[in-house]
């Protein structure tokens, strides 16, 4: 029997099943021992499902053996524990000890003991890995390794409606507690078949702390909030976890003795805090109230907590603001103010300013000054209130009858108050005197009041004259000048009490065009006098128009359109009027084709520009104002051309020829191919390619050097003609092409090879009764080389036989003839070694073949010639080359003066023959390629006989020679 018991020892594990006719809920818990999965046997036994589904005749019992089963477990158990056993919970087996149903009285054996045994199986293969296995054979359902069960990833993020098909569904019912996997299992073979629907419910547990979706929270009481004014909380806490896992309530850190929390459950089951205004209880007084004056706000931290085993909690910042209402009214600092005025005081000037305070905010704490009506009218002429700041100014001058005490009244309104009431008294004090008198004589161009000056007017230009006097003649009187700027005002000797106002300095229209100063006068009883002097100054042509970039660096692609725009000139003039109005114009080294704007600045270029023809461009604009006369400045434009790909590379031929020795080494350099593009960056960077026959050569795109990648072979292929592509870098690229021709030179690499006789174990049969001079053989060779190359000469370097002299071989054709009668002593086998050499350069190459003739009347012994055959002949080597050249004269010059102009024309000659043979090869190759081709096909094809003769040779068989 297996035992059962808890998983965890910190959790408590519930494992509970009920068949859908059974009432009893038995709780169980396992840890199995791992079992062999036969998942791959299911296939037949769904089949065999399919085919009992759809037989009309099982409808009936199917669905008279479906069985529904409920389990539950907690949420987080590990894997492998045990949920149920259906065969159990179906009765096909025995019960374990302590699960006996009393009901079951019908003899069951074990599944590994039916025959053909059960098979248990979901009837979809879905998601059941990530949760529960179920074993096939004795249909045991235990959780699943990959992953724990999460109640609320489970059912809170993938909770639907619950589908029975076969294969595990979540079902999240309306109630909160309800989770459920659902499973269909197959009961296999047909005999036991159940079609079974498992239900596993996965209850809570606290594994989730209350969270506030925010971190601060904040909550805005008025303060005038009565007495348990309730107040709801925004953002509550969330939990994912269901019923008493669940938020249960809420309390505050610090109350504040203001303060309370209350918690109200709706009917879904959300719980919401509500802020309880409570008040702060004093001793023997009623509750305080709150007070934004006193306190503004409040600051205390929130806590949610779940009602789990332990509990978890959840925090956040809650502040609570109180805000203004308008309780509290304007108060003047001070109830009554005493102030003094002099009866020569200026219009305008301050006499004293009030000041209400109201501890309320914004529109609450608006004060607005007014006169009370118990004040004068008279008064209220005399001295303006501003009803904003509360400042009091003298608004008229001070006449003789003006009374000498004032009472101003002054109230502070605020909005919804009585008004708060504050008194100035305003005491003036009566001045009886004349102030000292200031007469100004102009110098300078005066209209209205204004004093007109030049720009640029030279130090110490007279202004004014100013006489200072006292009407009463008691008091003494200075003066002195108020204000700023480049003037001075002194004292004109030898005159008393004149004064001289004159500049101290050059004064530029541009810095500063008006002043404004002050001729202030005053006697010794403090009485003084201002007399204003205004100055304009009038600007001068002193300035000429400022660029603002003295060099213009621009830019332009090339082939641009016509009158295409480059920028715009803007210079400044620091004049005022028609002497700051700047014309632009071009200087004389402008090219014609471009324009400039003179009012505009616009500057334009009126044709098409090419950078292949001029890339940059350099002339002057000039900046010319209205003045009189006009003053000019000078700036220059430094225009490029940027470069556009519309040139294609060219090469520097069409046609390239190059002529190469054969044999030339794999990746030697055969020649420069040499390619331009006018164009310049990227646009100018060419590539080469080969566009034919590129698997022999390949080029260079760097230097342009053409090689080849293999050794080249004349005898294989005289010429190559190539074409080479030259494709730019540009966008889009363009490209050229041009002809290559590569022309083979021979040279002696090839020896000659002899055709005929074919081996050197043949011979041939020559009778006795042979004429001399008459044809025997021959020896018949071809050379693949060219020219002198191919010039083939024959000689026998070796003899041996009775007397082999006897016979002679033709250095050109290779016949070889009987010279003298043959005797009765040369019966026998002759063996005649014969070299074949070419005439190249700088080295001939050779080929030697052996000729075998046997003098006899008839052959009778074919082993003996044989034997003596493949005996090694001792032949001594002649070192005499063949001459096949021209005979030479027989005459013998004499006269020994003529032999300097002999050598010197063999040099001339063999210059001449080496150029004619040069142009021959040339010309041949160029021309003769095909016929060479063919010539040579002829002479590896056909073996021609350089005489008439009627002989027959078969290797190693001898034929008689017919008549001759």
């Amino acid at each position: 029997m297996r035992g059962r018991g808890n998983a965890r020892s910190s959790r408590a594990l519930a494992v509970s099943w009920r068949p859908a006719i059974w009432h009893p809920r038995l709780d169980m818990g396992r840890l199995s021992r791992p079992r062999s999965s036969t998942s791959h046997r299911n296939l037949p036994h769904l089949f065999l499902f399919f085919l009992f589904v759809w037989d009309p005749s099982n409808c009936l019992a199917s669905y008279s053996r479906a069985t529904e089963l409920l389990y539950s477990l907690n949420e987080g158990l590990p894997a492998g524990v045990l949920i149920g056993s259906l065969a159990e919970d179906l009765r096909l087996v025995p019960r374990a000890a302590g699960r006996q149903d009393q009901l079951s009285q019908l003899p069951e054996r074990p599944v590994a003991e039916r025959n053909p045994p059960l098979s248990f199986s979901l009837a979809s293969r879905g998601l059941s890995g990530q949760y529960v296995t179920l074993d096939n054979r004795s249909g045991e359902l235990h959780t699943s390794a990959p992953r724990e069960i999460d109640r609320e990833a489970l059912c809170l993020e993938g909770g639907g409606g619950a589908a029975w098909g076969g294969s595990i569904s979540i079902s999240s019912s309306p109630s909160s507690d309800s989770c459920l996997l659902l499973l269909d299992v197959l009961v296999l073979p047909q005999e036991y078949f159940r079609f079974v629907k498992v239900k596993i419910a996965i209850r809570d547990i606290n594994d989730n702390a209350p969270q506030f979706p925010v971190s601060q929270i904040s909550v805005w009481v008025p303060e005038n909030a009565p007495i348990n004014t309730r107040l709801a909380i925004e953002h509550p806490a969330m939990d994912p976890d269901v019923g008493t896992n669940g938020v249960q309530t809420y309390r505050l850190l610090d109350y504040h003795r203001m303060f309370t929390l209350d918690v109200e459950e709706n009917e879904n089951g959300e719980r919401t805090p509500y802020l309880i205004v409570m008040g702060q209880k004093k001793r023997r007084t009623k509750k305080k109230m709150l007070d934004r004056e006193t306190q503004d706000q409040y600051v205390s931290i929130i806590i949610a907590e779940d009602g789990g085993s332990p509990p978890l909690l959840g925090s956040a910042t809650l502040t609570i603001g109180i805000t203004d209402i308008n309780d509290n009214c304007p108060l003047f600092t001070d109830s009554q103010i005493n102030v003094t005025v002099f009866g020569n005081a200026t219009v305008g000037t301050p006499v004293a300013a009030v000041q209400a305070v109201d501890r309320d905010l914004g529109t609450n704490a608006q004060i607005t000054y007014a006169y009370s009506q118990k004040v004068p009218q008279a008064s209220k002429d005399l001295f303006h209130l501003d009803e904003t700041t509360g400042v009091i100014k003298l608004f008229s001058k001070i006449g003789g009858s003006v009374l000498q005490m004032h009472k101003l009244t002054i109230l502070a309104n605020g909005p919804g108050c009585i008004p708060a009431v504050t008194t100035a008294l305003v005491t003036i004090i009566k001045v009886i005197f004349r102030p000292p008198e200031i007469v100004p004589r102009y110098i300078a161009n005066e209209v209205d009041g204004i004093v007109y000056l030049k720009e640029l007017e030279p130090i110490n230009t007279p202004i004014a004259f100013f006489t200072i006097r006292d009407p009463e003649d008691k008091y003494k009187v200075n003066c002195y000048l108020d204000g700023e700027g480049p003037f001075r005002l002194s004292p004109y000797k030898p005159y008393n009490n004149e004064y001289l106002l004159e500049t101290t300095k050059l004064m530029d229209y541009e810095l500063q065009q008006f002043y404004e100063i002050a001729v202030v006068a005053w006697n010794s009883e403090g009485f003084h006098v201002k007399k204003i002097i205004k100055v304009q100054l009038l600007d001068d042509n002193d300035n000429a128009p400022i660029f603002l970039q003295p060099l213009l660096e621009l830019t332009i692609e090339e082939n641009n359109a016509p009158n295409a725009f480059l920028t715009k000139l803007y210079a400044t003039d620091a004049d005022s009027g028609e002497r700051g109005q700047v014309s632009y114009f071009l200087g004389p080294d402008a090219p014609s084709y471009f324009s400039l704007d003179s009012v505009t600045g616009i500057l334009t270029v009126s044709t098409q520009l090419d950078r292949e023809e001029k890339e940059r461009y350099r002339y002057t604009v000039r900046a010319v104002d209205s003045g009189k006369p006009p003053r000019e400045s000078v700036a220059t434009v430094a225009l490029t051309v940027l470069d556009k790909n519309d040139n294609s590379p060219r090469f520097i031929n069409k046609d390239f020829s190059f002529f190469v020795p054969e044999n030339f080494p794999g990746y030697g350099e055969i020649g420069v191919i040499s390619v331009t593009d006018a164009d310049a960056g990227r646009n100018g960077w060419v590539a080469l390619s080969v566009v034919n026959q590129s698997d022999i050569f390949v080029i260079d795109t760097g230097k342009g050097m053409l090689r080849a990648k293999v050794s080249l072979d004349r005898e294989q292929q005289s010429s190559y003609t190539l074409w080479v592509e030259a494709v730019d870098g540009g966008e889009p690229a363009l490209s050229s092409t041009a002809k290559i021709t590569i022309l083979l030179l021979d040279i002696n690499d090839n020896p000659p090879l002899v055709l005929f006789p074919q081996s050197n174990m043949s011979y041939l049969l020559v009778l006795p009764s042979t004429l001399p001079g008459s044809p025997v053989t021959e020896v018949y060779a071809v050379d693949k080389d060219t020219g002198m190359n191919a010039v083939i000469a024959y000689s026998i370097i070796g003899r041996r036989g009775p007397r082999p002299e006897s016979f002679r071989i033709d250095p050109k054709t290779g016949n070889i003839t009987l010279e003298e009668a043959l005797l009765q002593t040369d019966y026998g086998l002759h063996r005649l070694l014969v070299k074949v050499s070419d005439h190249g350069y700088p080295e001939p190459l050779h080929s030697t073949v052996m000729v075998n003739l046997f003098v006899n009347d008839t052959v009778s012994n074919e082993s003996y010639i044989e034997s003596l055959l493949r005996k090694e002949p001792e032949i001594n080597i002649e070192e005499k080359e063949p001459q096949i050249s021209i005979e030479p004269t027989h005459r013998k010059v004499e006269s020994v003066s003529c032999v300097p102009t002999l050598v010197a024309l063999s040099v001339i000659s063999l210059g001449s023959l080496t150029l004619v043979t040069g142009m021959g090869i040339y010309i041949c190759l160029r021309r003769g390629k095909k016929k060479h081709h063919r010539e040579d096909e002829n002479l590896e094809v056909q073996i021609p006989l350089k005489g008439k003769i009627d002989l027959h040779m078969r290797e190693r068989k001898p034929m008689a020679i017919s008549n001759i």
